[in-house]
Parts: C-alpha cells; structure tokens; sequence
C-alpha cells in the first residue's frame, strides 16, 4: 500500500505564499509521476503541477509562473511552492503519484486565499 501525507496549507491574504508538502511512504518503488491537483468549491478537480521521474514539469496555465513544483526522491516527498496567490487558487490540494499504472491520492488540504 501506498500512503500520501500533506501538510502546508493555510489561510493566506492575496499575494501571499505557501508551501505544500506530500511525503509518500510504503510501496513507493518506481514512482512515475508526482503532483498536485486541486479542486475549488463546486467545480472539478483539476491538474495544478505534475512533475515526471526524470524531471519533466507540466503546470496549469492558470498557475505558470506562480507556482512550482519540485522533488526530493530521498525522501520520497513532493513540493509544491506557490507564490503571487490570488482569491481563484482557494480549494482543496490533493496530492498524487503514479505508480506501476495505478494512481494514489492523498486526503488533501485546504487553501484559502482571502482578497
């Protein structure tokens, strides 16, 4: 089994920034992918930042040049650096790895952004 723990989210003002963390633990061999999605009140999940064994980074438009994404393979832990905050980017972050085929997810945490 595979186990996902986030940490880092917040109430911040707009502009602000923060920091969220994803340690991944248990069956975390040949981990393809590592990222983040997040989903806002009454609308779909959706990709913010996905990074790819090997380094390849994709981001969401709505987030490039705010947001990046890295990761620390010895620690098995992807970050997600998000910085210029605005009201929009307030949901619930969800970590995820690819694995062998399959995807995990973690149970999220919440972002605020107030204006």
């Amino acid at each position: 089994q595979v186990q996902l723990v986030e940490s880092g989210g917040g109430l911040v003002q707009a502009g602000g920034s923060l920091r969220l963390s994803c340690a991944a633990s248990g069956s975390i061999f040949s981990i393809n992918v590592m990222g983040w999605h997040r989903q806002a009140p009454g609308k779909q999940r959706e990709l913010v930042a996905r990074i790819i064994s090997g380094g390849p980074t994709n981001y969401a438009d709505s987030v490039k040049g705010r947001f990046t994404i890295s990761r620390d393979n010895a620690k098995n832990t992807v970050y997600l650096e998000m910085n210029s905050l605005k009201p929009e980017d307030t949901g619930v972050y969800y970590c995820y790895i690819v694995r062998t085929g399959n995807v995990y997810w973690g149970q999220g945490t919440q972002v605020t952004v107030s204006s």
